[in-house]
């Protein structure tokens, strides 16, 4: 049997948030209505206005007053998104200084009242955010968060292609380390292997990142000849070359598409549920929680992955509980750990069974050959989450056992009544014949 599993490295404590000096200031809805709901009628005439258009796709809202506050409140988190008071919503929505050249629309969609404009639009799935731009659709994958979305748009209204011209940026680049990012030598923006390189860049964009340089200087620096594709995978030290350049557009489609799946990634609110929503293929991916001691705990995690990168049935999801606050409690409780302490475990994606590695001593991490001795023991099905199913079932087989043994003493019980009965009976009647005969001596 194969399992749907999912590894998931939580890390505490990274670092310390800060609001700043004047604490964290909750925006307030100004009461201007900059969201619009629409229809057969206006969407067209509303979607030309934008450059970018977000719509949420929602549920058909009952007449109920409960359906409608809660509709309310999802309503509410779109709309500050294009409020001023946005802006002090962490500061991802600073950027909304910076779209001068860009307008961002924002629409609802009833699932009921507005089906026929769903089918026009593409919209297929329900509770789901499209973003439409640049004659492509964008499905939103993240949490519904005022922050999380303004930085996903952010990332979309950005070229698809990030080029590097200097030591600066070059820095940068190799700063990125938790994201699938590939890089590309090319002689200039109108090179045709540049142009098939954009437009692959286009298929995946903002989920993965591209980057470009025309620079020989800085090609020498990547160790890069003209014309060539590197992959890099999250937090692996080398990338690899993709063969056969120079590449159509196509071939670097299928190549991605091929390897987007990283041994060690970490999970992001803006495509969490597209993270977790578990196996392709019956593969299975390992969960870990990790410790405020993360950094060290997240060393040992890289020098694993990078020694099972071939390792096509290992996929490490790490989390960092900080970016998921309103998670932990239900973590908690639902794998019954304790993330103030280290954990690291596996977990079936299907039904939420999971098995947490045992540690000795809370303040010692284990070392990079026991935590790869243990995924092993995972991998082989030495240790599997569904045992505990095995148990119940074992503690049902029991109750039934001892169900049939009490019927059976009932019985039994039940057996030794009616005995009592027929003796009772013989005796009674001895005693009606011996007084037959006293009568008849009489």
């Amino acid at each position: 049997m194969k399992w749907g599993w999912v590894f998931l490295g939580a890390l505490l404590s990274l670092g310390n948030m800060s609001w700043g000096e004047k604490g964290l200031e909750i925006p307030e809805y100004d009461g201007k209505d900059r969201v619009h709901d629409l229809n057969a009628k206006n969407y067209k005439s509303v979607m030309k206005k934008y450059d970018v258009m977000v719509i949420y796709y929602h549920a058909h809202v009952e007449s109920n007053k409960n359906a409608q506050k809660a509709f309310e409140m999802e309503e509410l988190a779109l709309e500050l998104l294009t409020s001023p008071a946005a802006l002090t919503y962490q500061l991802a929505a600073q950027v909304l200084d910076d779209l001068d050249d860009e307008d961002i629309g924002f629409g609802l969609v009833d699932e009921k009242k507005d089906l026929s404009v769903a089918k026009k639009l593409g919209l297929d799935e329900v509770e789901s955010i499209y973003i439409f731009v640049d004659n492509e659709i964008i499905e939103y994958d993240g949490e519904l968060a005022a922050d999380t979305l303004v930085e996903f748009l952010y990332d979309v209204i950005e070229d698809p292609v990030e080029i590097i011209d200097n030591e600066r940026e070059l820095k940068g680049f190799h700063n990125i380390d938790e994201d699938i990012k590939l890089v590309g030598y090319f002689k200039s923006e109108k090179s045709p292997h540049f142009i098939e390189y954009d437009d692959a860049a286009e298929e995946f964009h903002p989920f993965i990142k591209f980057f470009a340089t025309f620079d020989a200087k800085i090609a020498k620096k990547l160790k890069m000849k003209l014309n060539e594709v590197d992959f890099y995978e999250p937090f692996m030290e080398e990338p690899v070359t993709i063969p056969g350049q120079p590449y159509s557009e196509a071939e670097l489609v299928d190549y991605i598409e091929e390897h987007d799946r990283p041994t060690l990634r970490k999970l992001e609110p803006h495509s969490m549920y597209e993270t977790w929503k578990g196996s392709r293929g019956g593969q299975q991916y390992l969960t870990f929680d990790l410790s405020p001691d993360g950094y060290e705990f997240l060393e040992i995690l890289k020098e694993v992955a990078r020694e099972n990168t071939d390792n096509a049935d290992l996929s490490i999801i790490w989390i960092d509980p900080d970016d998921f606050p309103l998670l932990v409690p239900y973590w908690e409780k639902t794998f019954g750990i304790d993330l103030g302490s280290p954990q690291i475990g596996v977990v079936d994606v299907e039904d939420a069974d999971s098995v947490w590695m045992e540690m000795d001593d809370d303040e010692d991490m284990p070392t990079a050959d026991e935590l790869e001795d243990w995924i092993e023991d995972v991998l082989s099905g030495k240790i599997d989450p569904d045992d505990d199913d095995d148990d119940d079932d074992d503690d049902d087989d029991d109750d039934d056992d001892d169900d049939d043994d009490d019927d059976d003493d009932d019985d039994d019980d039940d057996d030794d009544d009616d005995d009592d009965d027929d003796d009772d009976d013989d005796d009674d009647d001895d005693d009606d014949d011996d007084d037959d005969d006293d009568d008849d001596d009489e």
